[in-house]
């Protein structure tokens, strides 16, 4: 009995933490399968509930918060670390895809707005289930309570703290914000003003572009290291506008950029004279002679390097 009680308990763990990386909506069809995933999707539900909770508990004292990974992080959550965390300095938040423009602005989602994702997540997202194929009756409403208590605790901690933007963590010293697909112009542009800002990753968002890029670059003077790749709408004329506005630039990714040119080199190589690595990898438009010519911008003791595999066709690592 009791090897088969823990065997029970490690898989209701699995199935957990298995469902915790699935949106909500998600979570509500797998809960159909039956009781034991019923009850892993509760416990998984509570997962922003306790960060809520966590970021009023803490604010006195964190300076660093990872939460990484934590794919079903939503606006409330981030809304609530902007109003109370902030003494952070260290804010890491990368592939948590459910976050959207609205929880880094600090404001409600449009009535269109709910209106779309409503529609986007109503019916089952299978033509067949465990559920409606009868094996199991449908489980009671709890997880819609769950819901309810999620909406009920944001408003106690969100709205009548006037629901903060990010841009209230003042202190912040590094932001990782890789894979965040949903943000765009809309929210990076506005929000990533941050004056003691070292470190910054805004990868793998497609949907961000020269736009954010300046903003960024206007506001955030103490950039040292930035990360881009696979930004494909940034271009050479947001980087040319940009690159005087990062003096003390020493590490930046642009890898998969493939927009960009030689453009894009020649001018970080006239303004960042503090660059000591630059990855340019699988950038189509970029050829090894315009990596070899970016050379001529730095003096032969700098100890920078430069990433460049497959432009080409071929692997290039060059020291400067």
């Amino acid at each position: 009995i009791k090897v088969a009680i823990e065997t029970n308990i490690f898989f209701f763990q699995i199935i957990a933490y298995i469902l915790s990386f699935l949106p909500i909506p998600d979570r509500k069809e797998a809960s159909l399968v039956n009781q034991l995933w019923y009850s892993a999707a509760q416990e998984s539900l509570r997962q922003e509930s306790s960060i809520l909770s966590l970021a009023e508990t803490l604010s006195k004292s964190l300076r660093v918060l990872d939460l990484s990974s934590c794919v079903s992080l939503g606006n409330r959550s981030v809304q609530a670390i902007a109003s109370h965390l902030l003494l952070l300095t260290v804010l890491r938040l990368a592939w948590c895809k459910e976050l959207t423009d609205w929880g880094l602005l600090g404001i409600e989602e449009s009535q269109e707005e709910r209106e779309h994702v409503a529609k986007k997540d109503a019916g089952p997202k299978f033509s067949r289930n465990f559920g409606n194929l009868g094996f199991f009756q449908p489980p009671p409403q709890d997880l819609e309570q769950e819901d309810q208590i999620l909406i009920d605790f944001a408003k106690h901690t969100v709205q009548e703290k006037r629901q903060a933007s990010l841009s209230a963590l003042t202190h912040l010293q590094e932001l990782d914000l890789t894979a965040c697909g949903n943000l765009t112009d809309r929210s990076i542009a506005k929000v990533i003003r941050f004056p003691e800002l070292r470190r910054l990753s805004l990868s793998l968002m497609p949907n961000i572009t020269d736009n954010s890029l300046l903003a960024v670059a206007r506001h955030c003077r103490s950039l040292e290291h930035l990360s881009l790749n696979h930004c494909v709408n940034l271009t050479d004329k947001g980087f040319i506008e940009a690159a005087g506005s990062l003096p003390r630039l020493q590490h930046l990714i642009l890898s998969g950029c493939n927009q960009l040119t030689t453009w894009t080199l020649k001018a970080i190589g006239q303004e960042c004279q503090q660059l000591k690595s630059l990855d340019v990898s699988m950038c189509s438009r970029i050829s090894m002679a315009d990596v070899e010519h970016f050379q001529s911008y730095f003096p032969l003791q700098s100890q920078a390097s430069i990433q460049s595999r497959f432009v080409g066709g071929a692997d290039l690592s060059i020291s400067l």
